[in-house]
């Protein structure tokens, strides 16, 4: 089996989600009020159940509950059910669950029913169960489905909630999928274009690439490459990367898919087709490119993003694609909240790593890294960026290291997205953890090229006081041994052409740049 042999060491064997009614009555402590419903959740002190009139939450110790789904607290196990994206349920989340009974003290107990079902149970040393953490294997679509069905807790997504599942969720009682207390991000992925080595190609435009998988065209030879028809080929419909793909390129113009792309079952089919075939072309998750050859991305000003560890961490290659853990606006057992703090630690970060994917850990990017960003600031310069502001920008810069912790903004919003809103939340803890003790922090905003430089810069200047503001708003106290301050240069140093909605996404975005206070 695919999972036992990527995690012998781990575990392995398991029960599917319940999916039965689990219907009880209550009865409150004075008898004036009786309930029937579904039981969705116990804590070990409130109970949640689904009734005509939505969705209750009780003081168990207050009801009287009649019916065979009652929890009894004397023999109350946490248990948390996930749903979604075989990708993260496959060897992510069971690492991160290992990982985390480890740094307790406790080991795991897997059980395995089926190829889409399985729990693994936290087991104290006289292995009796501290908490189960049950898994359905399906995908992003799936996942949201059973949340809303509350058939799941938790969501494992590798796209971001449709405004659909957000409001059907709402409507059952489950919260605001969209608010930031109800998402967490486990790692980052990205999408990234591939071909067959035949094509000779080694970058393509993004337009290029919404062109083709439109049907708009249709021979290498229109983009650079060899006279060789383009073979398109793409994922599975309801792989939750592809789809983000087709949301946030292909359909970016209003257009659909051309009805020439060949679906495949998986991933790895999809690598395999790519690699056999003359001419095609696809886009595949960045960590399981190793059958195709990776395009970089380029955009119209020639600008070029290729998919590294950098550039991911960064947001700088337009395609990153997080893998998100959705969860219902319900108290949840203490161990399972305890689990959600792990997941932030740099302990949960390695093993994100091990896992083939990229982690949210900060690293530093040295100045002598920023060669050709500062080539496209030169080469960009002019009336409305002059020589005198790219030497203050280098001035200013030149003393300090930016980390790969950035900030960037929905689109046509002064809303973060979902990468830096998590960005955010990390930066906090590290603080909080002495990570930055006697150092000095530089939030430094830039913008797109659109109107004036002088408003560009007071724009940039308005969006990293935003952060900073956010930041501060996340921690309860600053420490007195961390300076926090704000820099702005406008469009003095842009990531993208601001021709396309792609390239002043990229370019409207916050850098943190870190010294010591001494120098």
């Amino acid at each position: 089996m695919k999972r036992a042999a990527i995690f012998a060491a781990l575990f392995f064997c398991a029960p599917a989600i319940a999916q039965d009614t689990k219907e009880v009555t209550v009865t409150s402590s004075g008898g004036g009020l009786a309930l029937t419903g579904r039981v969705v959740a116990y804590d070990g002190t409130y109970l949640q159940i689904e009734t005509q009139y939505g969705p209750l939450t009780l003081d168990y110790a207050s009801v009287t509950c009649v019916g065979a789904a009652c929890p009894d607290p004397d023999t109350f196990v946490p248990s948390v059910r996930f749903s979604g994206a075989a990708s993260m349920s496959d060897v992510l989340l069971p690492a991160l669950i290992d990982s985390f009974a480890r740094s307790r003290g406790q080991s795991v107990q897997t059980t395995e029913e089926s190829d889409t079902a399985f729990s693994l149970a936290l087991q104290n040393d006289s292995g009796g169960d501290v908490a189960l953490f049950h898994f359905r294997i399906s995908n992003t679509d799936e996942g949201f489905a059973d949340l809303i069905a509350l058939e799941a807790d938790m969501v494992l997504a590798t796209r971001e909630a449709r405004n659909a599942e957000v409001t059907r969720a709402a409507e059952v009682g489950l919260g605001r999928l969209d608010d930031p207390a109800q998402s967490r991000i486990l790692g980052i992925d990205a999408l990234v274009p591939v071909t067959a080595t035949t094509t000779g190609t080694r970058e393509i435009a993004i337009r290029d690439l919404a062109l083709a998988f439109q049907g708009r065209i249709t021979n290498w030879q229109d983009i650079g490459g060899p006279d060789l028809p383009i073979a398109l080929h793409l994922g599975p419909e309801s792989n939750g990367q592809t789809q983000g793909y087709v949301d946030r390129v292909v359909r970016l113009g209003g257009r659909d898919l051309a009805d020439t792309v060949v679906r495949h079952a998986t991933i790895d089919d999809l690598g395999r087709a790519i690699a056999a075939t003359p001419g095609a072309l696809g886009v595949m998750p960045y960590r399981d490119t190793a059958f195709a050859q990776p395009l970089a991305l380029r955009d119209v000003c020639g600008f070029v993003a290729v998919p590294v560890l950098t550039t991911l961490k960064t947001e700088d290659y337009p395609l990153t694609a997080p893998l998100f853990l959705y969860l219902p606006s319900r108290r949840l057992p203490q161990v399972i909240r305890e689990f959600l703090a792990f997941l932030r630690t740099p302990q949960a970060q390695l093993v994100v790593r091990r896992a083939g994917f990229v982690d949210q850990g900060a690293i530093p990017i040295s100045m002598d890294a920023q060669g050709q960003r500062f080539v496209n600031a030169i080469a960009s310069a002019g009336d409305e960026v002059p020589l005198t502001e790219l030497q203050r920008m280098v001035r200013v810069l030149a003393p300090r290291t930016r980390m790969s912790t950035s900030f960037r903004f929905e689109v046509g919003s002064t809303r973060l997205d979902a990468q830096s809103r998590s960005n955010l939340l990390s930066l906090g803890q590290a603080i909080r953890d002495g990570e930055f003790d006697g150092q000095n922090l530089m939030l430094v905003g830039f913008s797109d090229g659109r109107g004036a430089a002088e408003a560009n810069r007071d724009l940039s200047s308005a969006r990293a006081e935003a952060v900073k503001r956010a930041l501060l708003s996340v921690m309860a106290t600053f420490p007195d041994n961390v300076i926090l301050e704000t820099e702005a240069f406008g469009e003095a140093l842009p990531m993208g052409c601001d021709d396309t909605e792609w390239g002043r996404q990229m370019n409207r975005r916050v850098e943190l740049w870190v010294t010591q206070p001494s120098q």
